[in-house]
């Protein structure tokens, strides 16, 4: 997770056409806004659709964007659940206008009380990510937010298999039990 100069940099650098800048706001950022969409929409496929338009959006309003806090994520967050409503009401027109297209899983409504626990949700895992130390942070980064399997992950980083594996399953405990925490709040 970039840490507060990172977001404020990649942000003006991405303003001024940085796709480099870019990318990296897009990795960074990418795994919350898809599991923002997927808890609106329930749809896999549909949530990456709008993880693309969410992304699409952003690049198109980066130079006018004024940042307020510290972290881009929120914005972000904002521009997802406007694209998953969006994409909801797609849906039930489309839905609607076909006669043999009746889809039960799509929520009839978007719940505030559901975008809101997304939304804290998803600043409470970056809080915590941002706690790791150094190691834990970039193992986190590497595995799970950019995919890495752990033998390319130790390898990047100079450590064992057995390192990575272990340190980030406490990482993994140690999110889900901030996750727990959002969720009993």
């Amino acid at each position: 997770m970039p840490n507060s100069t990172q977001d404020r940099e990649w942000a003006a650098r991405a303003a001024s056409g940085d796709q480099d800048a870019f990318r990296a706001i897009y990795r960074a950022h990418v795994r919350a806004v898809y599991w923002i969409a997927h808890g609106i929409l329930g749809s896999p496929s549909d949530a990456e659709d709008v993880v693309q338009e969410t992304f699409v959006v952003a690049w198109r309003k980066l130079p006018g964007l004024e940042l307020l806090g510290d972290s881009l994520l929120p914005w972000l967050a904002t521009i997802c659940r406007f694209q998953s409503a969006n994409r909801l009401r797609r849906l039930r027109r489309d839905s609607a206008n076909t006669a043999d297209a009746v889809d039960e899983m799509l929520p009839g409504t978007v719940s505030v009380e559901d975008q809101v626990i997304a939304s804290s949700l998803a600043e409470r895992i970056t809080a915590e990510v941002e706690r790791l130390g150094d190691t834990d942070r970039e193992i986190f980064r590497l595995c799970a937010v950019e995919g890495y399997a752990y033998e390319a992950a130790a390898a990047q980083l100079g450590v064992s298999h057995a390192a990575v594996r272990n340190r980030l399953s406490r990482v993994r405990s140690r999110l889900r039990g901030a996750v727990k925490e959002v969720r009993d709040a």
